[in-house]
């Protein structure tokens, strides 16, 4: 037989000899890290979500938590009315447990067994139902890298974010129909003289400083009051359409439809006379829609909004025009963004979950206020604006351990510093939420630190009682991110430095901070609704993003 036939064949023999003893190995290690990893940890060449476990201190298993749990508010009507003294966002955090599916509360990696897993307390309870809850205990956690390096993705810092959005103030423009219009060619007419705004010299350079550019505000608004006209689209049925929700922490979506659909200033009859097209639907009572009989899974909540756009699309020229591009909504729930990111791709989103991370496009979208309403008719009540001047609290937080940056915020904080008041859930009563409030205005520093979104009612909150917002949520776009410099009057703190919180608050000079409180009190207007809508209140604020983000995108 020929030498080099031979050599060939054994080398095939070997080749298989390799393969098969490789399959073997890689069966035994399967079955070994079986009986290693009984909870679904299994190792693996590819990345994945699931970096670690949480376990009670009280010696059992780790135990992982449900992604297809549903929240314990089957009527939220009754559960707002239920909750309406909590002081801050724990009302509505509690509607985001079905977020669990995207939100990965596991915390250390296998891959790292040496350092301490996330240890709970045995007298904090996690039912699936509840928020949980701490009682006098801290929390023992894994060191804060660690944490966030596993759970993958990349931070955009608020530096980043302005770069952006003059890049796609610059970039993204509508899509140009076939023949100019009126309506086109007024927009394309407010553009420039936006630009060309004169130089405002009417008012304090502090008050100035608010703003990214505060002549061109100023003309922007101007011409908004005078040119700007919006068409409401009369289909759709109640509840999820036309019936606005005024109350508790998804309160400003409710009463933006509620004072639009009132209004005659800017509201017209006539479609062809619109720059822009409202969808009156509510986020919130979508939402609450999902505990119907009509609607199983969220899968339904995204159909019954497509059917929507199919029949105003069907009924109206104005869709296809630009795809939609000229249409915009206002949604405060945890859920619109993913529940509208495909239907309205194109069009003008206003969001209370603002995260750039979960589809947020800057210079599109519109970062929406979280405002926390407790009155239905009165937007205003329980809102002091006679702050304490004699500030003696460094930095202060409270609310429950919702997401995975509160946790670390209390493991680090709570009781290391008595000029830091940082604690766990505050009495719900009326004692309670008065003594919440009192904390705050006796604080220089107020800690927003993010549930299980980005988004926290705590930062308009802050505005309100002249404490200092420290924005500790990765990824989240402020409100009117377009108008103002949000850096001249808050704090922004990576995720990654809650251990150096303290320093950095000490960091901040004494000149400095006294001209940051100085403009919180310049910027309260801007964040106040009215059952009758003011001059430059927030009614006219969102109003005028919509308007801003319009004109910017047009050709």
């Amino acid at each position: 037989m020929d030498n080099g036939l031979l050599f060939r064949r054994l080398h095939h023999l070997h080749i298989k000899k390799l393969v098969f003893s490789i399959g073997i190995l890689a069966a035994v290690l399967s079955l070994l890290h079986l009986f290693a990893f009984p909870y679904g940890n299994y190792l693996s060449i590819f990345p994945h979500d699931n970096v670690g476990s949480i376990s009670s201190t009280n010696g059992s298993k780790p135990f992982s938590v449900n992604p297809n749990l549903t929240d314990s508010d089957s009527n939220l009507d009754q559960k707002i009315d239920s909750d309406h003294n909590l002081p801050s966002d724990d009302v509505g955090q509690v509607d985001t447990a079905l977020e669990m599916k995207e939100i990965n509360l596991n915390l250390v990696s296998i891959f790292e067994p040496e350092k301490p897993v996330l240890v709970l307390p045995k007298n904090l309870s996690l039912v699936h139902d509840k928020e949980p809850k701490i009682e006098g205990s801290d929390i023992s956690v894994t060191p804060i890298s660690s944490v966030l390096r596993k759970r993958g993705g990349k931070t955009m810092s608020i530096s980043q974010m302005n770069s952006l959005l003059l890049v796609n103030s610059a970039e993204k423009k509508l899509k140009r129909p076939r023949l100019s219009s009126q309506r086109d060619r007024e927009l394309q007419d407010a553009k420039f003289q936006i630009l060309s705004a004169p130089i405002q010299r009417s008012i304090s350079q502090v008050h100035a400083s608010l703003f990214r550019n505060y002549s061109m505000f100023v003309r922007s608004y101007e011409l908004m009051e005078n040119k700007f006209k919006v068409y409401i689209y009369r289909e759709g049925e109640k509840p999820i359409f036309h019936e606005p929700y005024t109350r508790g922490i998804y309160a400003s979506e409710g009463w933006f439809m509620k004072l639009m659909e009132k209004n005659k200033q800017f509201a017209v009859k006539d479609p062809k006379k619109a720059h822009m097209f409202y969808l009156p639907f509510s986020s919130v009572k979508l939402r609450n829609a999902l505990n119907g009989s009509d609607f199983r899974s969220q899968k339904d909540l995204e159909n019954h909004l497509k059917k929507y756009v199919d029949i105003i699309a069907t009924k109206y020229r104005f869709w296809n025009k630009r795809g939609g591009a000229d249409h915009f909504l206002v949604a405060c729930h945890d859920w619109a963004p993913r529940s509208t990111r495909k239907i309205f791709e194109n069009c003008t989103r206003a969001l209370c979950n603002s995260n750039i991370a979960g589809g947020f496009k800057i210079g599109k979208d519109i970062s929406l206020p979280v405002t926390y309403i407790r009155s239905s008719e009165n937007p205003l009540k329980d809102i002091e604006k006679n702050p304490t001047p004699n500030k003696t609290i460094l930095a202060f937080f409270a609310g429950g351990m919702h997401g995975y940056v509160r946790p670390i915020l209390l493991h680090y904080w709570q009781n290391k510093k008595p000029d830091m008041k940082i604690v766990g859930p505050m009495p719900r009563d009326i004692e309670g939420k008065a003594k919440y409030r009192e904390f705050m205005k006796a604080s220089k520093y107020c800690i927003c630190a993010k549930g299980y979104e980005v988004h926290t009612p705590r930062v308009v909150e802050s505005i309100y009682y002249e404490c200092v917002p420290v924005i500790i949520s990765d990824n989240y776009v402020p409100p009117f991110f377009e108008v103002f410099d949000w850096e001249s009057f808050a704090l922004f703190v990576l995720e990654k430095d809650i251990p150096n919180l303290r320093e950095i608050l000490l960091s901040v000079s004494e000149d400095r901070y006294v001209m940051m409180k100085r403009r919180l009190k310049m910027v309260q207007r801007y964040f106040f609704w009215h059952k009758v809508p003011e001059k430059y209140d927030l009614f006219h604020m969102i109003l005028h993003s919509v308007w801003y983000s319009r004109v910017f995108r047009v050709l």
